[in-house]
């Protein structure tokens, strides 16, 4: 290994290490005192249930803990959105499990917990997956209802998706193992099993107090709503359990009890590593973004036995497309290639830029992986569209529509993995979030924007200045730069992929040597629903 690559694998390390620990922080919730709180009650904590409840030593992949992330400072902040996600196996079944963390705000529901939930109900939906709920919600934080409460994307669409989920045969099983009132109390209900803890799980739409203020009744939340009421008297619960882990070990004997799915039909052969080194993954990618790099030495490292075959190698050369396997799923490629390439005509290409033959390439390439039922990988590492006249008389517009459109349309499932830039409509037509990736994660390295960051900063900057012209002002050359400095780091604050990752843009930020078990565990998780037909609609040739 040269200089350059041991200097890069210290970069990424270093980045790796500040990425863990800032979740070293975000696991530990609401932090030790709570924790003990929650224990001193014979509760688990999220996290704890979640890991009582999975199979021992299997596999597991976080969705959104950076959900939240340097967003609700004013509030005390709400780590991981104040819910833990999880895709894993319980009694061998691979499934999404969603938890309320108590230790946040009594795991009270945000803004970006209403968003992080749905999140976990599309995965379950898109993907015909089991999900299971352990509710302990105090509700709607009151202090931001309006963010929360009324519209689309918000509380009321989790009850939707129950039902909705009901009507498709998705399992959804609940336990009820602390509060669990107002509009929350139908999440459980509307499952289709639901247990509930004794002395510590409440279901009502009321508590205690509400009810003594609305109608004057006094009572106390157990008779009004605990586990003796809801098992024995009103029938509203199915299981009663004496505590967490009994009520784990009753979710993982009825997991053991589902049949089988209808399978979608990937192709998938027995798992072979890479032949070349994945943990060289670390070294690949330059500290400077800007300097090129040949992205086919990434994908030998990833891929099974280092083995891929690529479509129209000699056309289009700022994208790869190309056939291979990954943890011996057939998967089809689609990457974005940062090396300087001669086209067919002899003119130098920009790596990271999409060119016209690079889009139509790969729109053909995706159009085809459909037609052969393969799951698609996208990595990314774009900086957009190429611009200028040339690109524009030749119809850089057309060819950049016509693969969005194969993007939009596609049928087979599709996974994202940001390495480095991902930028403008470079991200739409590489599968970015708006464009239903199944997952969608970024590497340390990632930047999400809509250009980078030193253009758009002298962008804004001329903006800046011409409006202050015509206000009879002008800046000093020292002003100038001052100024250019600071819309230069209040961008690039915002391309960050922690950025990204607490407004859920992206899934999850992921150490590269975990690219291959987020794709693989993708893949199984897609395979439980069967393809739809592939229709690309109406597209210019």
């Amino acid at each position: 290994m040269n200089i350059e690559f041991n200097r890069n694998e210290d970069v990424m390390k270093q980045l790796i290490s500040r990425m863990e620990s800032r979740l070293d922080k975000i696991y530990k919730g609401g932090g030790e005192k709570r924790i003990e709180k929650e224990h001193s009650k014979g509760k688990m904590t999220a996290r704890e249930r979640i890991a009582a409840l999975i199979d021992p030593n299997s596999d597991t992949i976080e969705i959104g803990a950076f959900a939240g992330y340097e967003m609700y400072e004013e509030q005390g902040g709400c780590p991981a959105g104040g819910v833990v996600i999880v895709i894993g196996y319980v009694s061998g079944r691979q499934c999404i499990i969603v938890a309320n963390d108590a230790t946040v705000k009594a795991g009270a529901w945000f803004p970006i917990t209403g968003k992080k939930n749905l999140r976990a109900q599309e995965i379950a939906m898109e993907n015909r997956l089991p999900i299971i709920y352990l509710v302990d919600s105090a509700g709607v934080y009151l202090p931001m209802q309006d963010q929360i409460f009324p519209d689309k994307e918000h509380f009321g669409r989790i009850f939707r998706n129950n039902a909705k989920m009901s009507s498709m045969g998705i399992p959804q099983i609940s336990a009820v193992m602390g509060s669990c009132v107002a509009g929350g109390a139908y999440l459980p209900i509307m499952s289709d099993e639901a247990l509930i803890v004794n002395k510590t799980g409440t279901i009502f739409l009321a508590g205690s107090y509400l009810v003594k203020a609305a109608i004057g009744e006094n009572i106390d939340n157990e008779t009004l709503g605990g586990a003796t009421t809801h098992c024995e008297i009103s029938g509203v619960t199915d299981y009663k359990a004496e505590d967490d882990q009994d009520a784990l070990n009753t979710i993982r004997e009825l997991m053991d009890k589902l049949g089988d799915y209808e399978k979608a039909g990937f192709s998938r052969e027995e798992p072979k590593a890479p032949k070349e080194d994945e943990k060289e993954l670390l070294g690949i990618l330059p500290e400077l973004r800007t300097k090129e790099y040949d992205m086919r030495e990434l994908i030998a490292r990833l891929v099974d036995e280092s083995k891929f075959t690529e479509y129209k190698k000699e056309y289009g050369k700022t994208i790869i497309t190309a056939y291979a396997r990954i943890d011996g799923w057939a998967v089809g490629i689609v990457a974005n290639q940062r090396k300087i390439v001669k086209s067919a005509k002899g003119e130098m290409q920009f790596g990271g830029v999409i060119y016209s033959d690079s889009a139509d390439k790969a729109a053909r390439f995706i159009m085809n992986c459909n037609q052969k039922k393969i799951p698609l990988v996208f990595l990314h590492d774009v900086t957009g569209f190429m611009v200028g006249s040339r690109s524009e008389h030749g119809g850089i517009i057309k060819d950049g529509a016509k693969m969005v459109n194969a993007v939009s349309n596609s049928t087979v499932p599709k996974f994202s993995i940001v390495v480095g830039n991902s930028y403008g409509a470079g991200n739409y037509a590489m599968c970015g979030k708006a464009y239903d990736p199944r997952l969608i994660a970024a590497w340390p390295t990632a930047n999400i924007a809509v250009m980078g960051g030193a253009q758009a900063a002298k962008v804004l900057l001329q903006i800046q200045t011409s409006t202050l012209k015509a206000q009879g002002k002008t800046l000093s050359p020292e002003d100038e730069k001052a100024l250019l400095d600071k819309i230069t780091q209040d961008y690039d604050n915002q391309t960050s992929p922690y950025y990204a990752a607490a407004r859920l843009w992206v899934d999850a930020i992921i150490n590269p040597l975990d690219t291959r078990k987020w794709i693989s565990m993708g893949i199984e998780a897609a395979e439980h629903a069967p393809v739809e037909k592939f229709n690309v609609g109406v597209i210019q040739t």
